[in-house]
């Protein structure tokens, strides 16, 4: 299994800025930018985003290997909307990755988390 760290930072704005002003300048220059971390400004947005239930569903995955979000779901003992929802904004924040496939000709997405850990940066 590929073993990857995703780290979480608290950056002020002028660091964010700074930082977001790197990456279009490297992509400008045709090179790739890959993000190993999520940054927030605040403590207060970042327990927004890491909330209990979204824990629980990383957890859950990395445990169980559901083969659907609606396999998760029962897993959870949630709604499969809910934790769809859930599942989706995770994605799109690059905590999980989702797999497309079909089963008895039936589409479905499964959810996918191939690292071991998440660190919390912040800086002082």
């Amino acid at each position: 299994m590929k073993v990857k760290n995703i780290k979480i930072e608290i950056q002020n704005e002028k660091e964010f800025i700074a930082e977001v002003m790197r990456d279009v300048k490297k992509i400008a220059k045709g090179k790739d930018v890959k993000k190993s971390a999520v940054s927030f400004e605040s403590l207060k947005a970042m327990r927004k985003f890491i909330t209990d239930e979204r824990l629980r569903i990383l957890k859950a995955i990395k445990k169980h290997h559901p083969q659907s979000i609606y396999e998760l779901a029962k897993i959870l003992d949630r709604d499969t909307k809910n934790v769809s929802d859930d599942v989706h904004y995770l994605a799109e924040m690059g905590l999980i990755e989702l797999e497309k496939g079909k089963s008895n000709g039936r589409e479905k997405t499964m959810p996918v988390v191939n690292y071991d850990k998440i660190l919390l940066e912040i800086a002082v």
